[in-house]
């Protein structure tokens, strides 16, 4: 359940994987210049950038993205949360996206978008809703897929007029000849969004990671698994480390 400061605060949200950018593209349901791909997945507990918004118990979540061959897209993603009974978020997140990707040099990729946070079932009058421009980097180390990128949300009235800086780094790679994933995460916030200033310390700095495997079964189905923690003070079903499993599909 989401705490009375992280309320206060309209502290937040996305995306989910703990990739933590755009929702990822899943496979293509079309060819040509168009392809439309999306993904419906069951999570143990939503965490985002390591700070659960479902408080400590399931959610379900879905999301669809269309691509032009240029690589530019447009898509939306949506979660089941939990704020607590404050209304301020209600009990759905809702997340629009859009922006570019592609390859910018031999074997490194570019993706900048913008994202939008909305909360369509919170209370009437409450401004829960803020935007966040992101940028992600990746490359190849042998095996390993690396990606870093930034997130930063500028001062706005859901976030008490505050701004937000997430920094994050994330490596995965896959098995030979099986069909496990693993990947590990690692985030830095700086600013309204920090998990010990969520969890009610004066501290606007904080860490959250995460170390996972995912398999990929039947075709589009994947089982996963991961480790979360943040820093800052431990917060059951909030705050606390934590295993998260996650069952999806994508078409």
């Amino acid at each position: 359940m989401l705490t009375s400061i992280r309320g206060l605060l309209a502290a937040t949200v996305i995306a989910t994987s703990a990739f933590a950018a755009a929702p990822a593209l899943a496979q293509d349901e079309e060819a040509g210049p168009v392809t439309v791909t999306g993904s419906v997945t069951v999570v143990s507990d939503y965490r985002f950038r390591g700070v659960s918004l479902s408080g400590g118990d399931p959610a379900i979540q879905g999301g669809i993205t269309v691509a032009h061959e240029s690589g530019f897209y447009i898509g939306t993603w949506g979660s089941s949360i939990d704020d607590g009974g404050s209304d301020f978020y209600g009990d759905v997140e809702l997340d629009v996206f859009g922006g570019w990707s592609g390859d910018v040099a031999e074997g490194v990729g570019l993706d900048v978008g913008l994202l939008y946070y909305a909360y369509p079932s919170n209370a009437a009058g409450f401004d829960a809703e803020y935007f966040e421009p992101y940028v992600t980097v990746t490359g190849t180390l042998g095996p390993v897929t690396a990606k870093v990128g930034a997130n930063y949300a500028w001062d706005q009235d859901s976030l008490g007029g505050n701004d937000s800086l997430y920094l994050r780094t994330d490596l995965s790679t896959a098995l030979p000849q099986t069909p496990i994933t693993l990947s590990a995460h690692l985030g830095y916030t700086d600013g309204v969004l920090a998990p010990p200033l969520l969890a009610g310390t004066a501290d606007d700095t904080g860490l959250d990671w995460s170390l996972g495997a995912s398999a990929t079964v039947l075709g589009s189905l994947t089982l996963g698994v991961s480790y979360v923690g943040v820093e800052g003070p431990s917060i059951d079903g909030f705050t606390d480390d934590a295993v998260v499993f996650s069952l999806g599909g994508s078409f």
